[in-house]
C-alpha cells in the first residue's frame, strides 16, 4: 500500500513508520525532515500535501497539539491549539483528503486516553480527544466508495514519559511499539468506525 504518515517524524509517528516501512510505501508527512511539508493547522497547507503526494491507499496522522493549563488558568486562545490541531486538523485532513483516498483506502486519526480517564490540565485535550472520536463514529456510516475511518487511542508512551510523566500520575506507560500495532490494525485491517484504545 502507499501509505500517506502524518507526523511521522514525532514519538508515535516514528514507531508506526518503522512497523510499516518494511511491507508497504510510506510517504512521510510534516512541518520538518520529511519527505513534504505539511501544517495541519492550515488548509492550503493540507491542500498543498495531497496535490504534492497524489493518490494514496491510507493516510494516517499522528500528529496534533493541545495545551495543558488548569481550568482556571485555561483562555480560550489557550484553548485554540486543541481546536485548531488535535480538533479541525485532524477532521480538514479527512475532508480535504477524501477525493485522494483510493477505493477501500483508509483513514487513522489520532485521540488519547484523557478522554475516557481524566487528568489535571488535560481540559482542552480531552474535549479535542473526544471530538475526534465522535466525528469517526459518525463519518463511518458516510465514508465513500468503501473508505474506512479509525482512530487510535493511546496512553502515555514510555517515550514521553520522562518529558510528561508528572501530568500522568498514577498511569502506565505503554511502549510505542505497542501503540503503533494499532495503526497497524486500522490500515491492514477490515474495521470501520473503530477506537483502538491502547491503555
Amino acid at each position: 500500500m502507499k501509505i500517506l504518515l502524518i507526523g511521522a517524524t514525532g514519538t508515535i509517528g516514528s514507531n508506526v513508520y518503522d512497523r510499516l516501512q518494511q511491507n508497504h510505501e510510506i510517504i512521510r508527512a510534516g512541518r520538518n525532515g520529511a519527505d513534504v511539508q505539511v501544517d495541519i493547522t492550515d488548509e492550503t497547507s493540507i491542500r498543498h500535501m495531497y496535490e504534492h503526494t497524489g493518490n494514496v491507499d491510507a493516510v494516517i496522522n499522528a500528529s496534533g497539539s493541545a495545551g495543558f493549563a488548569q481550568l482556571t488558568e485555561m483562555t480560550p486562545d489557550k484553548n485554540e491549539t486543541a481546536v485548531n490541531s488535535k480538533l479541525k486538523g485532524q477532521i480538514n485532513l479527512v475532508l480535504l483528503g477524501l477525493p485522494y483516498v483510493t477505493d477501500g483506502g483508509s483513514f487513522t486519526l489520532t485521540s488519547g486516553v484523557m478522554m475516557d480517564d481524566p487528568i489535571p490540565q488535560g481540559a482542552s485535550a480531552a474535549m479535542a480527544n473526544g471530538g475526534i472520536r465522535s466525528f469517526v463514529t459518525s463519518a463511518a456510516i458516510e465514508m465513500p466508495r468503501g473508505i474506512r475511518i479509525n482512530n487510535v487511542s493511546p496512553s502515555l508512551l514510555e517515550e514521553s514519559s520522562e518529558r510528561i510523566g508528572h501530568l500522568f500520575a498514577g498511569f502506565q506507560p505503554v511502549p510505542g511499539d505497542r501503540v503503533a500495532m494499532a495503526y497497524q490494525k486500522s490500515v491492514e485491517g477490515s474495521q470501520t468506525g473503530q477506537i483502538y484504545k491502547v491503555y
